[in-house]
């Protein structure tokens, strides 16, 4: 949950001048702003859902935070896809806001023209009419540094789930098309939600291309990628004229030192 603590993880890294992988702490831990996705209606084993019975079967929304050690993952993707990159923590917001509190901040969802289109299971008038959802998203950094000098956190990016590569009925159609039977609880992650333009990036990969472009902070500290005791926020909400304001809450996470506990109070979510 929003507010725990973990360690640098541990994985193999290839570094650059060697043939192979050495076990180490990851020198590259990111973010990756992403939309939880509950799902609260079950479908049958070897049963698929239609994508115009898709969002029946979605509970709400919650933010999710899904940690990435890059290097780790550089390694282990080939030939087996993330593991440990991916295996040692999470956090989600507190609260989930249901779809139906969302429904004065639907838009229209597109495809840009020169992209492939969805295949027909996951198209349809109801996607390109209303299957985009205008959330605000944010992405705070506080620093070891910022937090004993008492600076407030900066904000790294901000951007909307308008623009999201594909809608939340669609995921679950796709998800669900080779007869996966989903449950009530689990949980879908979006993949990481960037807007159109470099400064709209939901991860630190992104901004900082890779590590090549060092992001400036307001206090002369720069990051590629997050440093220990590095804190990240998640916040979202949702606002228009005539509608209530709704809030997403914080998914709020800090990196530890490599194997080193939390402090009291505070359980890590790995060790």
């Amino acid at each position: 949950m929003s507010g725990r603590q973990f360690p640098r993880p541990l994985g193999q890294i290839l570094p650059s001048d060697a043939t192979a992988p050495v076990l180490g702490p990851s020198r590259r831990v990111d973010y990756e702003f992403e939309l939880g996705v509950f799902i609260g209606q079950s479908n049958d084993l070897g049963s698929r859902v239609n994508i115009a019975e898709a969002e029946s079967h979605i509970f709400g929304l919650c933010l999710l935070n899904d940690w990435s050690a890059r290097d780790l993952q550089a390694w282990e993707y080939q030939p087996l896809g993330p593991f440990l990159a991916k295996n040692f923590a999470t956090t989600i917001s507190p609260w989930i806001v249901t779809l139906e509190a969302l429904e004065p901040y639907r838009v229209h969802w597109q495809r840009p023209a020169t992209d492939p289109q969805p295949l027909p299971y996951l198209d349809g008038a109801g996607v390109r009419e209303r299957g985009a959802i205008d959330i605000q998203t944010e992405v705070y950094l506080e620093t070891q540094s910022m937090r004993q000098s008492r600076q407030a956190p900066t904000r790294l990016s901000a951007t909307s789930f308008k623009h999201s590569y594909w809608t939340v009925s669609q995921m679950v159609a796709h998800h669900t098309v080779n007869g996966c039977n989903l449950q009530p609880g689990d949980l879908l992650g979006t993949g990481t939600q960037s807007g159109p333009t470099p400064q709209e990036a939901g991860s630190l990969l992104e901004l900082s291309g890779n590590g090549k472009e060092p992001v400036p902070l307001p206090n002369g500290e720069t990051r590629c990628f997050l440093e220990d005791g590095d804190e990240v926020t998640l916040r979202a909400y949702c606002e228009r004229p005539g509608a209530a304001r709704i809030g997403f809450g914080s998914a709020v996470g800090r990196v530890l030192p490599p194997f080193e506990r939390a402090a009291p109070g505070a359980q890590p979510d790995a060790e």
